[in-house]
């Protein structure tokens, strides 16, 4: 599992601490979605430091396996920010009872600027070339597909889905579907999700299930797929609902919209959480998370709404 923390920037004697920071500060210790790490570690844990004094960790991998390990007692974090409502919906009712909705992640193809395929891949992003050719192509003897394991990831549920309704949607064969994902080696496509995208980028990819954020802010070139079929689109929920997948265990997974849900988990120290949470909602962080790719979702709060904290509660749309 891949963990980056920050905690150690925000030792007690190592800065001011603002006027409205508490004197000692306390820790938010967050597990994340694998593909939050570099928002989290990079881009929003220094400013939320800042802001509050509190010091920061982050563990990011993905996250249904991240709430298996937080129900085994294996990780004990305080925060909790899945992508997808499924992960949050396991620590359900021992471990919160409320989450908050507050943004959405779209799939994207990210590909390798420099590979054998680049150029067509760049006609397809750019529209010169029909979105269905992008289907073709992934199924081409010799292509060289990374995505994540749909036993432990959102990201690899969605993107199995996401073929699955391009074949309903946009008419692509059943031959070519199973090609796209492995065909009769599925599992030579499969990486950790915090592993993924460093192998495209180091070339020995030619192409990779991404969300439009990480693409973002690797500087990966991309494919952008129809609403319909990219999970990211509020006003396409009933298009995802409609598609389902069977896990390796038998669980059958539904489909949704993957948006970004953040709690305060129980028997957990609140401050600092409470806090972090807050920051994520507040303008600082959405003006940060709008110009890294992500769809800002008016924030809304799902399940025992009374159950969060009022200072979230103030800040949602149905608080």
């Amino acid at each position: 599992m891949a963990a980056l923390g920050l905690a150690g920037l925000a030792g007690a004697g190592a800065m001011t601490l603002p006027a409205s920071a508490s004197a000692t500060p306390e820790l938010a210790n967050i597990a994340s979605a694998g593909s939050l790490q570099l928002l989290m570690d990079k881009y929003l844990g220094p400013p939320f430091i800042k802001a509050t004094g509190d010091e920061y960790q982050n563990i990011s991998a993905g996250s249904d396996g991240l709430a298996q390990e937080i129900v085994a007692g294996e990780i004990t974090p305080n925060v909790f920010v899945p992508i997808g409502a499924a992960p949050m919906q396991v620590l359900e009712p021992k471990f919160t009872s409320w989450a908050v909705s507050f943004a959405s992640s779209p799939i994207v193809v990210a590909y390798n600027p420099k590979g054998p395929h680049a150029a067509e891949l760049k006609k397809i992003s750019q529209g010169k070339l029909p979105i269905k050719d992008l289907f073709t192509l992934l199924a081409t003897p010799g292509f060289k597909l990374g995505r994540t394991d749909p036993n432990v990831d959102p990201q690899g549920q969605g993107f199995i889905m996401m073929v699955h309704l391009a074949q309903k949607d946009l008419g692509i064969s059943a031959a070519t579907a199973a090609a796209d994902l492995g065909g009769s080696n599925p599992t030579s496509q499969i990486f950790s999700e915090t592993g993924l995208e460093p192998t495209l980028q180091a070339g020995e990819l030619d192409a990779a299930s991404a969300y439009l954020p990480q693409a973002v802010q690797l500087g990966l070139p991309y494919v952008k797929l129809p609403a319909e079929i990219d999970f990211g689109d509020p006003s396409d929920v009933a298009s995802y609902e409609s598609a389902s997948l069977t896990l390796s265990d038998g669980q059958v997974v539904k489909g949704s919209l993957l948006d970004l849900e953040a709690s305060v988990l129980k028997g957990t120290d609140p401050g600092a959480a409470t806090a972090f949470v807050k920051f994520l909602l507040g303008s600082k962080a959405r003006g940060i998370m709008k110009r890294l790719g992500y769809q800002l979702l008016p924030p809304a709060l799902l399940g025992q709404k009374s159950a969060a904290p009022k200072a979230i509660r103030a800040l949602t749309a149905k608080g």
